[in-house]
């Protein structure tokens, strides 16, 4: 059974998915850490796959970038493949110098201006939430794991390019509690809510919006062991 964006069958998905945004993450991921690991789609290279770790089934696929294309590709998983869980596992910029880059940072909530989920379901609050079984799961384990592990508010933003007449970091900071910046976890909180399945995002911290340092794009796409550990520790506890 496929979609317009997945060529999958319906039994090729795991009931857990890890999402980066980066398909390239998602490839890497699969090389290095899943066994037996087949790609289920190559549809836009919007790479997925499907292999085991630690025994046990787990997916991995690219959301792309932004709250749309997050939209159809967790849309899709959740109500085409019915898959249960979808990790994000993605970067973000940080807001505050209390975050330095390679720091880990769970959401507690998702502060958006988006209007994606009021065009999409009608809903009307601009904080969306993660799974609670989920976001305790993540905890457990950075606890056993020895894994340091920030939990925040995020700014979910439709835009990467601000102009200078528009509110700033410190204002999203100061204003909605954000501590750091992505671009699709409102949008996949909204699916899950909808659709009564379950998200949660763990991130790590790429960039900073104050001291200006920066990942570079080979980083951000093989260099988050720390995040990917902990994400398919997670999932195995999960399922």
């Amino acid at each position: 059974m496929a979609t317009p964006h997945n060529e999958a069958s319906f039994d090729e998905i795991a009931r857990i998915v890890l999402m980066p945004g980066d398909p390239l993450r998602a490839k890497y991921i699969a090389e290095h850490y899943l066994s037996e690991a087949v790609c289920f789609n190559t549809v836009r290279n919007m790479l997925g796959y499907t292999g085991y770790y630690k025994g046990k089934k787990i997916s991995v696929m690219g959301s792309g970038m932004g709250m749309a294309s997050i939209g159809i590709y967790s849309y899709e998983l959740f109500h085409d493949y019915d898959v249960e869980y979808i990790l994000r596992i993605g970067s973000a910029g940080a807001y505050s110098d209390e975050l330095q880059l390679f720091d880990m940072v769970l959401a507690e909530s998702a502060w958006s201006e988006s209007t994606y989920a009021k065009a999409q379901g009608g809903e009307t609050s601009d904080v969306l939430y993660p799974s609670l079984k989920m976001n305790a799961c993540i905890r457990k384990n950075a606890d056993k794991l020895g894994k340091p592990l920030h939990i925040h508010r995020i700014h979910s933003s439709d835009v990467f390019y601000h102009e200078a007449n528009v509110p700033d970091c410190e204002d999203f900071c100061k204003e909605h509690g954000c501590m750091c910046v992505e671009m699709e976890s409102f949008a996949l909180f909204h699916n899950a809510k909808q659709l009564g399945k379950q998200a949660a995002c763990l991130l790590t911290i790429s960039d900073s919006l104050i001291t200006h340092q920066a990942t570079s794009a080979k980083e951000r796409e093989t260099s988050f062991h720390e995040m990917m550990e902990l994400a398919l520790e997670s999932a195995i506890a999960l399922v």
